[in-house]
């Protein structure tokens, strides 16, 4: 960790744990700069770690972030590092005058300011007085009581909109694929459609509730599109957006269309926010709110006198179910789109097929990455084996400990380079859970069995630019699975993965030739290695050889003998020899039988001297 991002993380954890909370806000608020949904939820999650100048645990997770938003958005990190430094400049006037606020110290004809003073203590006020002084200087202030909103014209139309920008969750895209995957049709979709019809003729709040990662955004953007139209104006303000004044601003502008989207409304609770007064002159202008709330934020505000219950009383949410129902299923195997399609093979039976497209590309983004020495190399490697074991057909939930451990070294380069980073760290990186979905690698049915998360094989398995297994993977993979069907499943991946290379390359034409002898499909192993021997590999040509011989086609297996036995591999010396003795053998009982008085005489003695042990080619 270098000396500027420890700094910056031990004082984003003194702003958290401070009882002034102005501070925290306004890194908030830059956060949300990034538009970057999953960053942001990071970044509140930290405030659940309990810091401590000796606890690591919380240094790194600080740390992590803070390199993260410096890699997306330079800029939003060098205003994290202004308001840090803006407060620990409060924090050590408050020191250096016992604890207490200074006083502004007066200037004027008389009197002049010998130091730097704070006031109020707060972010939300003027903080910094001063007569003369040096170095850079950062200014914050909150808004007016009213905040200037947007006029109407400024909103986008519904068919401009950006759903990702709106809070929708990104997913993988690959190039030529589109922004978003279709939408899965979701049991509630009827319901909520009357209910934003309904909103759109008479006004009023539609609200979505949900568990965490359920697709409530996705679905409230598929009913608006699908209910309103394309030139409905929409309007999204940030969390904590004064909205007392909205009111006024859409006055007269209702009947062209305008709508107010509120993802995750508890954001835009309380008494600048949506009010059950804002709510009732939006109803009486019959423009329509569409929110999303999480259940747990939704039970606690709904019930009880307070104005957020009010604005929550008089609606009944639409229940987004996190457990996809039978017909929700169906219509994902209807689609076509691959990332659908890839949710429907990889998500698993541990995840959703929200999670897995909204956590997804994130842990994709995360491994990929993590390759740099300076990051988690080790971690990397262990699950790019991983990800390579299940390509060759290995089970999920399968893979061991011992086998990454062993796996791993089949990866040369990159195993030099993760010897930064021990087995046991770079596995502990790998099986953290991330967003409280699901760690790189997913612990298996027994301890110390691990799976993949299933985007990460996915991403893999549709890049066409993505790394070959290796080799060499092929072959140890063969060896960890214990089952005959496990067995067959590694060889038709390989064959999946290596027929067309083996039409052109011996190697991979002879590691085919070597599977199927192993799953006992002789044939195709024979067909294998003659291909690689033809094309000059010798020791394919020596198994070649054999397999002819042990389907009883001698003088086939000659030439492959003999090649093998000039590029000097010993025991095709000794096979070659063997059947050549028996060839001679043959020949000359003929001679014998036809009367040749020499071949008589030869015959027994040529049996005398060229006994065959037991351990011939042929058994």
């Amino acid at each position: 960790m270098d000396a500027e991002l420890r700094k910056l993380a031990l004082t984003v954890a003194r702003i958290i744990e401070s009882p002034d909370q102005s501070a925290y806000l306004l890194m908030s608020e830059a956060l949300r700069g990034t538009r970057n949904t999953l960053l942001e939820m990071r970044f509140n999650s930290v405030r659940r770690v309990r810091f401590r100048e000796d606890d690591a645990r919380a240094r790194v997770v600080a740390n992590e972030l803070l390199m993260e938003v410096k890699r997306v958005a330079p800029s939003v990190y060098q205003e994290l590092q202004a308001i840090a430094e803006a407060f620990a400049e409060v924090e050590e006037a408050r020191a250096a005058d016992g604890g207490r606020t200074p006083v502004p110290v007066p200037s004027g004809p008389s009197t002049r300011a010998t130091a730097n003073s704070v006031q109020d203590g707060t972010f939300h006020a003027p903080v910094v007085q001063a007569d003369t002084f040096s170095g850079g200087v950062h200014t914050y202030y909150a808004p007016p009581p009213h905040s200037a909103l947007p006029p109407v014209p400024e909103w986008p139309h519904l068919h401009t909109a950006d759903p990702i920008a709106l809070g929708v969750r990104r997913t993988r895209r690959l190039p030529g694929e589109s922004p978003l995957p279709p939408y899965v049709e979701r049991d509630c979709d009827a319901e909520l459609g009357d209910r934003v019809r309904e909103a759109a003729r008479e006004g009023g709040l539609v609200v979505v509730t949900g568990a965490p990662l359920s697709g409530k955004t996705r679905t409230v953007w598929a009913a608006l599109t699908a209910n309103l139209p394309g030139t409905t104006r929409v309007f999204a303000p940030s969390p904590g957006t004064d909205l007392r004044g909205l009111a006024g601003v859409v006055r007269g502008w209702a009947e062209v269309g305008c709508v107010l989207w509120l993802d995750d409304l508890g954001g835009h609770l309380g008494e600048h926010g949506l009010t059950s007064a804002v709510l009732a002159e939006l109803v009486r202008l019959r423009v329509p709110v569409l929110a999303t709330m999480e259940d747990g934020a939704y039970d606690a505000r709904r019930f009880g006198g307070s104005d957020r219950a009010r604005v929550l009383d008089g609606t009944r949410p639409v229940e987004l179910n996190q457990v996809w129902s039978d017909s929700e299923w169906r219509s994902l195997e209807d689609a076509e789109e691959p990332r659908l399609t890839g949710a429907l093979l990889w998500c698993g039976v541990d995840h959703t097929v929200p999670e897995y497209l909204a956590v997804g590309p994130d842990l994709v983004e995360e491994w990929r990455r993590a390759a740099r020495p300076t990051r988690h190399p080790r971690g990397h490697l262990l699950v790019r084996a991983a990800v390579d074991l299940s390509r060759c057909g290995v089970p999920d939930g399968e893979i061991s400990s011992e086998v990454l451990r062993e796996a791993q070294r089949l990866y040369p380069d990159a195993f030099a380079v993760a010897e930064a980073e021990s087995f046991d760290d770079g596995l502990a990186w790998a099986a953290e859970q991330r967003y409280g979905v699901s760690g790189l690698l997913v612990p298996g049915g027994k301890p110390g069995t691990w799976g993949v998360f299933g985007a990460l094989l996915a991403d893999v398995v549709d890049r066409p630019d993505d790394l070959p297994v290796p080799l060499d993977l092929w072959t140890f993979a063969l060896g960890t699975v214990e089952t005959k069907g496990a067995r067959w499943t590694v060889r038709a991946n390989a064959h999946a993965h290596l027929v067309e290379r083996a039409k052109e390359d011996p190697t991979a034409a002879v590691l085919l030739g070597d599977i199927n002898v192993t799953v006992g499909d002789l044939e195709t192993a024979e067909y294998w290695c003659r291909r690689a021997a033809d094309g000059g590999h010798t020791e394919a040509a020596a198994v070649a050889g054999e397999l002819m011989v042990a389907r009883d086609a001698a003088a086939e297996a000659l030439p492959y003998l003999e090649q093998a036995a000039e590029a000097g591999i010993v025991r095709s010396q000794y096979a070659l020899g063997l059947l050549l003795i028996d060839r001679a053998k043959s020949w000359m009982d003929r001679a014998a039988n036809a009367g040749h008085p020499l071949a008589s005489w030869v015959l027994p003695r040529l049996h005398a001297v060229t006994y065959a042990p037991p351990d011939t080619v042929k058994e």
